[in-house]
């Protein structure tokens, strides 16, 4: 009997059966337990009569797109082919990666044993590592991808006007809320002290980003989208968000993630210090280009209310975890401003 899980909607017990028969070695399913963590799109833990495998649905609109996953695919099959622990599907008996069922598309992927770690975890020494491999991956998509389209080059910074109608527009449902609790009173704090800063920095916002520092990135490098199999990473996963953007901007956007303390939202800076010189070195990109994108992924960071709008906007709580810290570190970020420079950049 097939087991499923009740948390997600899994392929129906008809149905999986029918889609695993489209691969040689995948088995005959005995149970599907849904994966809990992900926002955009649905995974379930496959145990078959042949091992254990992961299986991804595509649901998200941005994403589902049968160009876009054929793109997500052919990269990571690119990127393990260079010997890089890029989460790639199996092909079915016929080459494909990807199964339409219901209006879904699906894919298979092997089970990969491996834990997430946060930067806070990581040694000098494995920040160092955790450096050397984005640089790879970057330096890796553009053996593997074509090069990146002109019209997706252009990146423009945020427009501070445009920010205080959205924190205006915040405030208000914050306001409304009910019942008010402990989160609500955080987000309206957090939205009129970013209007504070912006207000005092708003000549500070970047230059549209230079054209000639965009790449293929992956698009979403955080803790949760990588595996470590006891000290070295195992896989990286979610390729969702591959696209084309100014590749340093990914690399200290990672580190805002990777490196920043939960309780008040300081980065790591000597951990970020030893990231950023692997990365420099492993992915070619010289110092001004590094210091150009924490510049813009600072300012990127004092106009971004994504997580608000989760909450208020889509009525989403999934992201309410995430915002404590990221609220915290845009205003510690722009007090120790030189300071994170000059770890991008040493």
């Amino acid at each position: 009997m097939l087991v499923t899980g009740t948390a997600k909607a899994p392929p129906t017990p008809g149905s999986l059966p029918a889609l695993l028969r489209r691969y040689e070695n995948a088995g005959t399913p005995l149970t599907c337990v849904p994966v809990p963590r992900g926002l955009l799109n649905k995974g379930y833990e496959v145990t078959t009569t042949r091992g254990r495998f992961f299986l991804k649905q595509y649901v998200a609109r941005d994403t589902a797109d049968p160009g876009v996953i054929a793109r997500q695919h052919r990269a990571t099959r690119g990127l393990v082919g260079l010997g890089l622990p890029a989460a790639a599907p199996l092909p079915d008996s016929r080459g494909r990666t990807v199964a339409r069922l219901g209006g879904h598309g699906y894919a298979l992927f092997p089970w990969i044993e491996g834990r997430h770690r946060e930067g806070t975890e990581l040694t000098a020494t494995q920040s160092r590592r955790l450096g050397t491999l984005l640089g790879m991956v970057h330096a890796g998509l553009a053996r593997v991808q074509p090069p990146p389209p002109e019209d997706q080059r252009h990146h423009p910074s945020a427009d501070p006007d445009r920010t205080y109608a959205q924190i205006d527009e915040l405030l208000a449902l914050v306001r409304g809320h009910r019942p008010r609790d402990a989160f609500d009173g955080l987000a309206e704090h957090r939205l009129l002290e970013r209007r504070a800063l912006l207000r005092r920095h708003a000549h500070r916002r970047p230059p549209d980003a230079d054209g000639s520092a965009s790449g293929w990135v992956h698009g979403d490098f955080h803790p949760l989208n990588l595996l470590y199999r006891g000290e070295e990473p195992a896989a990286i996963v979610d390729w969702d968000r591959l696209g084309v953007q100014p590749r340093a901007e990914e690399a200290v956007r990672a580190a805002a993630i990777f490196f920043v303390h939960p309780l008040d939202g300081r980065l790591d800076l000597p951990k970020i210090r030893s990231y950023a010189r692997a990365y420099r070195s492993a992915a070619g990109v010289p110092v001004p280009e590094l210091a150009a994108a924490v510049h813009r992924v600072w300012w990127e960071r004092l106009n971004d209310f994504w997580m608000l709008q989760w909450r208020y906007q889509r009525r989403d709580p999934r992201s309410d975890p995430l915002f404590p810290p990221a609220s915290a570190l845009a205003v510690w970020w722009t007090a120790e401003y030189g300071a994170v420079i000059d770890a991008f950049t040493a």
